[in-house]
């Protein structure tokens, strides 16, 4: 019998059942041999047609649509959260380690005949080597695993390291932190990718009505900037709160057994522009007494329930950032294509721009955290004040991150210049400046310039997210626009590790002359930009698969040739686009950034 499609939702069970009744009573009065085959149709009619008096459509779209969006929201807050408390159990469990390892009795006593010094080397070369290689298979790991699962692969390795610390030794401590270096550049490409996408989908159920209006037309350029900004801002806001957390061993338990600097700094002559080197001179014997193996084990089990926590909250609260089957077309473009796509995208005139700033940005985030807390801070107000120089950094990037809010109102590159121009100023005053060692007047200039250098570092780290948000929209291009970008930060704090044994004059000019060369050509970028020079971008290619029943087979999974196949809804959207090797189609919309 044939049953015509309900015309909305479905009432109430109340109302259900009132209208079953009436069905029921109005089929008694019929005969049930003459009941026609018009009359039973008239009845399903009426009862499946029926609307409750009170529903509305339009407020119940309106109350999903709204849900839609707080989860979005959800997304991006747990993400943000994650991430803080990774990198802020990674970076406080690594500090805390290193002056535990440092001390030459805490060696001697503890781990005399395993040779720690060696093993602190081979862990620092480990963590600061392997991302080197991360270009290679980031894209594949993203694309294989999906982004929130990438997320959380690279977060659960972050506690692996974290529980290797247990038992220390080169068996455990060697090989977690090869993992962790490993997984940086993959934690933080899909990091950004999750917020840029979590972006673009809130300003789809903002705009839910216009949807349908705008299948046939091409979306605004500027469409979900507002919405990228924003979301980029709450988490830098979030994440530069991890230099805070990060002290919280060193604030509550390390400082408690520290030398005063009289006796830490007592050999040092020089600070500042005038070291050599991390701090030579710096007593061999910085603990007055050693922590109990107990309370290293409480404080070890706090950091890695603070990890587990992160995992919890990535597994759980972190919604996926693409549909089932949108992972499935990005998967089925050809593994050798993912591989490929992030060198081809460096062929984009605008990311070869934007190296310099991409490789600034890893040194200014290292310097702070080593050559100037070290040879600035520690070298005048001791080793038991690192941690409130810090803390002054990381509330200071954190509060302006905010700042980055600004560019809903201006033009995009004021806050990039802005961070520029306060860290040049700051590498001037830095270059000139050689603080007395053992001096604690000179703490207020000091916590002043941790302050300056977190705005600047502020204004550089989310600026780059948002401007690469900006330029790189298409939701097939994202996870290699961010692998690239934090493949290049990983070069740079490589660079870092390499030149810790330069004069600090040397280190400061090195920063000095990037960041001229990163602001230079960022500004020449964004000439070209506004002059609609034309992008140079590959082919994403078609989703190869085929379809049996519910189930997508790939087909060809392994073939290339990115910039021969192309969406052919791309050239249905730009029929004058090129499809030579030389001349490959411009992005949607990103002509003008």
């Amino acid at each position: 019998m044939r049953q015509h499609p309900p015309q909305g939702l479905g009432p109430p069970e109340a109302a259900m059942e009132k209208d079953l009744d009436c069905c029921q009573d109005g089929a008694k009065t019929v005969p049930s041999a003459g009941l026609s085959t018009e009359g039973t149709e008239t009845q399903l009619d009426d009862f499946v047609g029926a609307h409750h008096p009170d529903y509305n459509e339009e407020e119940e779209e309106q109350k999903y649509f709204r849900r839609k969006r707080l989860g979005v929201i959800k997304n991006v807050v747990a993400a943000s959260l994650a991430g803080t408390l990774t990198y802020g159990v990674y970076l406080g469990l690594l500090q805390m380690q290193l002056i535990l390892h440092y001390d030459e009795t805490y060696r001697e006593v503890k781990y005399s005949n395993i040779g720690l010094e060696d093993i602190d080397r081979k862990v620092l070369m480990g963590i600061n080597v392997t991302p080197v290689a991360a270009l290679l298979y980031t894209p594949v790991l993203i694309r294989f695993f999906g982004t929130k699962w990438a997320m959380f692969l690279a977060v659960g390795i972050y506690a692996l390291f974290v529980s290797s610390n247990y038992w220390e030794r080169y068996y455990t401590l060697v090989p977690s932190a090869v993992a962790i270096g490993g997984v940086i550049v993959p934690l933080w490409a899909s990091m950004g990718t999750y917020t840029t996408r979590m972006a673009q989908k809130y300003y789809e159920y903002v705009n839910y009505k216009e949807e349908q209006e705008k299948e046939r037309q091409r979306v605004p350029r500027d469409a979900c900037n507002a919405y990228i900004i924003v979301f980029q801002t709450v988490f830098y806001s979030c994440f530069h709160l991890s230099f805070v957390c990060a002290q919280m061993p060193m604030v509550f338990f390390l400082n408690n057994y520290l030398y005063q600097l009289n006796h830490t700094l007592f050999a040092v002559k020089h600070c500042g522009t005038l070291s050599h080197g991390t701090l030579p001179g710096f007593n061999k014997t910085v603990l007055q007494s050693l922590p109990r193996s107990v309370n290293l084990i409480i404080v070890e089990s706090v950091l890695m329930a603070a990890a587990f926590l992160a995992m919890l909250v990535v597994l759980v609260l972190c919604g996926a950032a693409y549909r089932p089957m949108e992972e499935i077309d990005m998967r089925s473009i050809g593994w050798g294509n993912i591989f490929q796509l992030p060198f081809k995208h460096m062929r984009d005139y605008r990311l070869r721009h934007l190296f310099p700033l991409f490789i600034y940005s890893g040194f200014e985030v290292l310097f702070v955290c080593t050559g100037f807390s070290l040879n600035y801070g520690v070298c005048a107000l001791g080793l038991e004040r690192l941690a409130y120089l810090l803390m002054a950094y990381g509330f200071s990037a954190s509060a302006c991150s905010s700042l980055a809010l600004c560019m809903l109102r201006l033009r995009r590159h004021i806050p990039l210049l802005a961070g520029a121009f306060i860290h040049a100023a700051l590498l001037v005053t830095l270059f000139c400046w050689a603080p007395e060692p053992r001096y604690l007047a000179q703490a207020p200039l000091l916590y002043s310039i941790a302050v300056l250098w977190g705005t600047g570092s502020a204004l550089n780290k989310t600026g780059i997210s948002i401007l690469l948000g900006m330029l790189y929209k298409k939701k097939e291009r994202q996870d290699f626009i961010f692998t690239i970008y934090h493949w290049w930060q990983a070069l740079a704090i490589f660079t870092v590790y390499l030149w810790s044994g330069l004069p600090m004059k040397a280190k400061l000019s090195i920063m000095l002359l990037t960041l001229v060369v990163a602001v230079g050509t960022y500004l020449w970028m964004e000439r070209k930009v506004a002059q609609n020079v034309e992008v140079r971008l590959p082919r994403i290619p078609r989703p190869r698969h085929k379809t049996r029943g519910y189930r997508y087979l790939e087909d060809n999974s392994d073939e290339t040739g990115s910039d021969g196949d192309g969406d052919k809804e791309d050239e249905g959207r730009h029929p004058t686009e090129a499809t030579s090797e030389d001349e490959l189609p411009k992005e949607d919309g990103e002509q003008l950034g």
